[in-house]
């Protein structure tokens, strides 16, 4: 039984359209119902109904369909196991992690994580807050890092740090003086919503002083800066996401006067608790310490 008769089959019975399995898979039609054929012909059934041009799954179909998933998913995974023990790997690591998170402190932490543990396959799927909750919940990763609380109740979490938030804005090294948080909230929009946290909190309290205030909503911090070192706003920012522009001079921290910026949390979840993902916590929270 060849594995590309099973995957034509699954992809053939969620369209219950050749044509349209043959263009998912990228084969001709002909050769989707080649391997249909030679499927049937090997577990000695039939497995589609074929009324003219539609096709619908016979008992047999329904019945062996979650059959055919299983042994692809054993085939692939025992492909991926393989192929980690041929790169040297006998551990392996799924982290799901907020774009923010994976673009500031993560790199530099994975890097002296896997240079102590070479021996931890490293696999990293970049998800907004919103979705990392779900994913570990599902078991789709063992270990998530985020920028808001999970509403879901089947998984532990913990904040592993706590950061100021700054007001920053562009350069402006040609003007007489520094502006203030007055005057960079009425010359400039105020970008919003790059953060999934704290920005509904946030701007109540920004109109309560500035009612005038224009804001633009950009929902990626790394868009946001671009933005700002062009001169398009000002926004709200945490602290690491910030240091390295800031200490370059394409940003400047614009000093709180009557908003009290909020505070950026890193939430770890986990569902099961892997020896690989105590271990990366743990190297976590010196490395952020």
């Amino acid at each position: 039984m060849d594995i590309k008769w099973l995957k034509t089959f699954v992809i053939a019975a969620e369209y219950e359209n050749f044509r349209k399995a043959s263009e998912e898979l990228f084969l001709t039609q002909p050769a989707v119902t080649k391997h249909i054929k030679r499927l049937e012909e090997n577990l000695n059934i039939q497995l589609f109904d074929r009324i003219g041009k539609n096709i619908t799954l016979t008992a047999a179909g329904h019945k062996f369909l979650p059959h055919a998933k299983e042994i692809i998913c054993t085939y692939e995974r025992g492909l991926d196991d393989f192929e980690s023990w041929k790169q040297g790997y006998n551990r392996k690591l799924i982290i799901a992690a907020a774009p923010q998170i994976a673009s500031s402190i993560l790199p530099s932490i994975l890097r002296s994580f896997t240079e102590k543990n070479p021996d931890i396959e490293v696999l990293i799927n970049v998800l907004s807050s919103y979705e990392i909750g779900s994913e570990i919940s599902a078991g789709r990763a063992d270990l998530g890092l985020t920028r808001i609380k999970p509403i879901q109740t089947n998984i532990n979490c913990q904040i592993v740090h706590d950061e100021p938030v700054f007001l920053v804005g562009p350069n402006m090294a040609d003007q007489d003086c520094m502006y203030d948080e007055k005057m960079a909230l009425q010359k400039f929009r105020l970008i919003t919503h790059n953060h999934p946290e704290y920005w509904d909190h946030l701007l109540n309290n920004i109109k309560r002083f500035y009612p005038t205030v224009r804001t633009m909503k950009v929902n990626q911090i790394e868009i946001t800066k671009q933005f700002i070192e062009q001169g398009l706003g000002v926004s709200y920012l945490p602290a690491t996401m910030v240091k390295n522009e800031i200490k370059m001079k394409q940003l400047v921290e614009i000093k709180a006067n009557k908003i009290v910026p909020p505070t950026s949390s890193t939430y770890v979840l986990t569902k099961v608790a892997t020896n690989e993902s105590i271990e990366f916590i743990q190297f976590l929270k010196k490395a952020i310490l």
